[in-house]
């Protein structure tokens, strides 16, 4: 039951991973230093009480730290570059895109169960290639030169 549960958890916290990445939520944090709920809605646009919420999630979970005595949330540096610089050979959203994509094809995998028939490359999910993309594009980058062969 408790691994379930942390699972559960885990899932929840992936989903909302994706919202802060689609929003630009730790993007901000990452360029603002400790800010207020209020102040992350304001210079993201969006609405207080959501991103209170969200900050809430991910300081549960360790994705964003939280000052009591303050009421301020700060993105520590390795989160940073884990959750807001796509540079960062650690940047990690991209993983989170495609557990996304392995979430929304699981009816069409119970099909495959089912018939024995496969499921082609090319009738994933999009966010699948846009997540691969993401996840991978600091580290291969890393190993190719300028004309994008790679280095020996």
């Amino acid at each position: 039951m408790g691994r379930a549960v942390g699972d559960v958890g885990a899932a929840m916290s992936a989903a909302l991973v994706l919202i802060g990445d689609e929003l630009g939520l730790h993007r901000a944090m990452a360029a603002a230093g400790p800010l207020s709920a209020a102040a992350l809605a304001r210079r993201t646009d969006t609405h207080e009480r959501y991103v209170r919420e969200w900050l809430n999630n991910q300081a549960a979970g360790g994705y964003v730290a939280y000052d009591a005595a303050t009421a301020v949330y700060s993105l520590p540096p390795e989160q940073a570059a884990a959750l807001a610089d796509e540079a960062s050979p650690a940047f990690l959203p991209g993983a989170f895109q495609v557990i996304a994509a392995a979430m929304k094809v699981g009816p069409r995998i119970s099909q495959a169960f089912r018939t024995g028939d496969g499921i082609d490359w090319g009738d994933q999910d999009p966010i699948l290639f846009v997540g691969t993309e993401r996840f991978f594009r600091s580290g291969v980058g890393r190993h190719l030169d300028a004309g994008g062969a790679l280095r020996q």
